[in-house]
Protein backbone atom coordinates (compact mmCIF):
# COMPACT_ATOMS: atom_id res chain seq x y z
CA UNK A 1 0.00 0.00 0.00
CA UNK A 2 1.86 3.66 -1.28
CA UNK A 3 2.06 5.98 1.92
CA UNK A 4 1.65 9.60 1.81
CA UNK A 5 4.87 11.56 1.07
CA UNK A 6 5.98 14.73 2.08
CA UNK A 7 8.06 16.60 -0.41
CA UNK A 8 9.86 20.04 -0.01
CA UNK A 9 8.08 22.61 -2.75
CA UNK A 10 11.46 25.39 -2.17
CA UNK A 11 12.08 26.57 1.19
CA UNK A 12 8.72 28.31 2.20
CA UNK A 13 6.05 25.20 1.26
CA UNK A 14 5.78 21.35 1.46
CA UNK A 15 3.78 19.21 -0.81
CA UNK A 16 1.88 16.37 0.52
CA UNK A 17 1.77 13.29 -2.06
CA UNK A 18 -1.12 10.91 -1.28
CA UNK A 19 -1.94 7.85 -2.24
CA UNK A 20 -5.25 7.46 -4.40
CA UNK A 21 -7.28 6.19 -1.67
CA UNK A 22 -6.56 9.43 0.34
CA UNK A 23 -8.57 12.23 -0.16
CA UNK A 24 -6.70 15.21 -0.09
CA UNK A 25 -10.01 17.65 0.65
CA UNK A 26 -10.43 15.46 3.35
CA UNK A 27 -6.92 16.28 4.63
CA UNK A 28 -7.08 19.48 3.94
CA UNK A 29 -10.22 19.62 6.07
CA UNK A 30 -8.57 17.70 9.02
CA UNK A 31 -5.01 20.51 8.91
CA UNK A 32 -7.42 23.01 9.27
CA UNK A 33 -9.56 21.88 12.17
CA UNK A 34 -6.09 21.29 13.87
CA UNK A 35 -4.72 24.83 13.12
CA UNK A 36 -0.65 23.15 12.97
CA UNK A 37 1.36 25.85 14.12
CA UNK A 38 3.68 27.10 10.94
CA UNK A 39 1.24 26.81 8.47
CA UNK A 40 0.41 29.50 6.47
CA UNK A 41 -2.21 28.09 4.11
CA UNK A 42 -3.67 24.68 2.49
CA UNK A 43 -4.00 24.00 -1.30
CA UNK A 44 -5.63 21.00 -1.84
CA UNK A 45 -5.43 19.49 -5.85
CA UNK A 46 -5.82 16.02 -7.18
CA UNK A 47 -4.05 14.26 -5.55
CA UNK A 48 -1.47 16.65 -3.11
CA UNK A 49 -1.97 19.42 -0.87
CA UNK A 50 0.58 22.18 -0.86
CA UNK A 51 1.19 23.36 2.33
CA UNK A 52 2.69 27.21 2.92
CA UNK A 53 4.46 27.57 5.71
CA UNK A 54 4.37 31.23 7.85
CA UNK A 55 8.02 33.00 8.06
CA UNK A 56 8.69 32.27 11.23
CA UNK A 57 7.97 28.26 10.95
CA UNK A 58 10.60 26.11 11.57
CA UNK A 59 10.79 23.40 8.45
CA UNK A 60 11.63 20.04 10.42
CA UNK A 61 9.16 21.09 13.15
CA UNK A 62 6.79 21.56 10.90
CA UNK A 63 7.17 18.44 8.82
CA UNK A 64 7.58 16.57 11.85
CA UNK A 65 3.72 17.08 12.83
CA UNK A 66 2.57 16.54 9.02
CA UNK A 67 4.52 13.46 9.60
CA UNK A 68 2.40 12.24 12.47
CA UNK A 69 -1.13 13.87 11.17
CA UNK A 70 -0.31 11.70 8.16
CA UNK A 71 0.28 8.65 9.66
CA UNK A 72 -3.16 8.69 11.66
CA UNK A 73 -4.98 9.80 8.58
CA UNK A 74 -3.78 6.88 6.41
CA UNK A 75 -4.31 4.63 9.11
CA UNK A 76 -8.25 5.96 9.36
CA UNK A 77 -8.43 5.81 5.68
CA UNK A 78 -10.43 8.46 5.92
CA UNK A 79 -13.55 9.55 3.66
CA UNK A 80 -13.24 13.31 2.17
CA UNK A 81 -16.99 13.48 2.64
CA UNK A 82 -18.73 14.75 5.76
CA UNK A 83 -21.82 12.34 6.41
CA UNK A 84 -23.47 15.27 8.62
CA UNK A 85 -23.35 17.76 5.78
CA UNK A 86 -26.62 18.27 2.76
CA UNK A 87 -25.37 17.83 -0.90
CA UNK A 88 -26.02 21.09 -2.86
CA UNK A 89 -28.30 20.28 -5.30
CA UNK A 90 -27.94 22.07 -8.81
CA UNK A 91 -31.29 21.81 -11.14
CA UNK A 92 -29.98 20.59 -14.57
CA UNK A 93 -31.29 21.21 -18.20
CA UNK A 94 -29.52 18.67 -20.03
CA UNK A 95 -29.59 19.72 -23.75
CA UNK A 96 -25.84 20.83 -23.51
CA UNK A 97 -24.27 20.80 -27.23
CA UNK A 98 -22.09 17.50 -26.49
CA UNK A 99 -25.03 15.77 -25.23
CA UNK A 100 -25.37 13.25 -27.90
CA UNK A 101 -22.05 12.68 -28.85
CA UNK A 102 -20.75 12.14 -25.18
CA UNK A 103 -23.41 9.52 -25.05
CA UNK A 104 -22.02 7.95 -27.90
CA UNK A 105 -18.20 8.10 -26.85
CA UNK A 106 -19.54 5.78 -23.92
CA UNK A 107 -21.66 3.39 -25.74
CA UNK A 108 -24.75 4.51 -23.36
CA UNK A 109 -27.96 6.56 -24.60
CA UNK A 110 -28.52 9.99 -23.51
CA UNK A 111 -31.23 8.87 -20.59
CA UNK A 112 -28.78 6.89 -19.36
CA UNK A 113 -25.88 9.23 -19.01
CA UNK A 114 -28.66 11.65 -17.54
CA UNK A 115 -29.22 8.68 -15.05
CA UNK A 116 -26.19 8.04 -14.06
CA UNK A 117 -25.18 11.78 -13.68
CA UNK A 118 -28.63 12.32 -11.34
CA UNK A 119 -28.48 9.65 -9.47
CA UNK A 120 -24.61 9.58 -8.52
CA UNK A 121 -23.72 11.79 -5.45
CA UNK A 122 -20.66 14.31 -6.80
CA UNK A 123 -18.28 15.36 -4.49
CA UNK A 124 -15.87 18.77 -4.93
CA UNK A 125 -12.20 17.38 -5.02
CA UNK A 126 -10.57 20.95 -5.84
CA UNK A 127 -10.60 23.90 -6.99
CA UNK A 128 -8.73 25.01 -10.03
CA UNK A 129 -8.60 26.65 -13.90
CA UNK A 130 -11.02 29.84 -12.91
CA UNK A 131 -12.36 31.28 -9.51
CA UNK A 132 -15.04 29.06 -8.63
CA UNK A 133 -14.54 25.92 -11.10
CA UNK A 134 -14.60 22.84 -8.57
CA UNK A 135 -13.63 19.76 -9.83
CA UNK A 136 -16.42 16.97 -8.95
CA UNK A 137 -15.93 13.19 -8.68
CA UNK A 138 -17.86 10.44 -8.67
CA UNK A 139 -16.20 7.33 -9.65
CA UNK A 140 -19.55 4.97 -9.42
CA UNK A 141 -21.07 7.05 -12.47
CA UNK A 142 -19.00 6.18 -14.88
CA UNK A 143 -18.68 8.86 -16.83
CA UNK A 144 -15.10 9.49 -18.11
CA UNK A 145 -14.34 10.91 -21.32
CA UNK A 146 -11.83 12.93 -23.19
CA UNK A 147 -11.81 16.30 -23.43
CA UNK A 148 -12.93 17.69 -27.06
CA UNK A 149 -10.29 17.48 -29.64
CA UNK A 150 -10.91 21.88 -30.06
CA UNK A 151 -11.26 23.84 -27.13
CA UNK A 152 -14.54 26.21 -27.34
CA UNK A 153 -13.07 30.16 -27.42
CA UNK A 154 -16.06 30.68 -25.35
CA UNK A 155 -18.19 28.58 -23.01
CA UNK A 156 -21.54 30.54 -21.37
CA UNK A 157 -21.70 30.26 -17.32
CA UNK A 158 -23.49 27.88 -16.12
CA UNK A 159 -22.54 25.07 -18.49
CA UNK A 160 -22.35 21.67 -17.39
CA UNK A 161 -19.66 19.36 -18.46
CA UNK A 162 -17.68 16.43 -18.25
CA UNK A 163 -14.24 15.20 -19.10
CA UNK A 164 -11.26 13.12 -17.99
CA UNK A 165 -13.31 11.45 -15.35
CA UNK A 166 -14.69 14.97 -13.67
CA UNK A 167 -18.09 16.84 -13.80
CA UNK A 168 -18.12 21.10 -13.21
CA UNK A 169 -20.10 23.79 -13.74
CA UNK A 170 -18.38 26.35 -15.79
CA UNK A 171 -18.75 29.47 -13.10
CA UNK A 172 -18.30 32.21 -15.82
CA UNK A 173 -17.89 32.42 -19.75
CA UNK A 174 -14.45 31.45 -20.47
CA UNK A 175 -12.68 29.40 -22.93
CA UNK A 176 -13.01 25.81 -22.49
CA UNK A 177 -12.62 21.97 -23.72
CA UNK A 178 -14.35 20.10 -21.83
CA UNK A 179 -17.38 18.31 -23.03
CA UNK A 180 -20.92 20.24 -22.69
CA UNK A 181 -24.02 18.16 -21.33
CA UNK A 182 -26.30 20.93 -19.87
CA UNK A 183 -26.76 24.27 -18.46
CA UNK A 184 -27.96 25.71 -15.02
CA UNK A 185 -28.86 29.03 -13.65
CA UNK A 186 -26.83 27.95 -10.44
CA UNK A 187 -24.26 30.98 -9.37
CA UNK A 188 -20.95 29.54 -8.95
CA UNK A 189 -19.03 32.43 -8.35
CA UNK A 190 -20.27 36.08 -7.37
CA UNK A 191 -17.74 38.63 -5.64
CA UNK A 192 -21.46 40.48 -3.98
CA UNK A 193 -21.67 37.65 -1.55
CA UNK A 194 -19.77 37.75 1.33
CA UNK A 195 -18.22 34.06 0.62
CA UNK A 196 -17.81 34.25 -3.55
CA UNK A 197 -17.66 30.10 -4.61
CA UNK A 198 -20.44 27.99 -3.86
CA UNK A 199 -18.19 25.40 -4.19
CA UNK A 200 -15.33 24.54 -1.83
CA UNK A 201 -13.29 21.26 -1.09
CA UNK A 202 -14.92 18.50 -0.04
CA UNK A 203 -18.30 19.95 -0.49
CA UNK A 204 -21.24 16.92 -1.74
CA UNK A 205 -23.11 18.19 -5.07
CA UNK A 206 -26.30 15.97 -6.57
CA UNK A 207 -27.52 17.24 -9.93
CA UNK A 208 -31.14 17.25 -10.63
CA UNK A 209 -32.74 17.00 -13.83
CA UNK A 210 -35.53 19.82 -14.85
CA UNK A 211 -37.30 20.34 -18.03
CA UNK A 212 -37.61 23.61 -20.05
CA UNK A 213 -37.53 26.82 -18.05
CA UNK A 214 -35.05 28.30 -15.32
CA UNK A 215 -32.80 25.65 -14.18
Amino acid sequence: MTAPRILPAGDRALLLELPERLAPAALTDRLRADALPGIADLLPAARTVLVTLTPDAVYAKVTDRLEHVLAEFAERDAASADPGAAPLEIPVRYDGDDLAETAALLGISVDELITRHTDHLWQCAFIGFAPGFGYLTSPDADLTVPRRDRSRTKVPAGSVALAGGYSAVYPRSSPGGWRIIGRTDTVLWDLDRPEPATLRPGASVRFVRVEGGSA
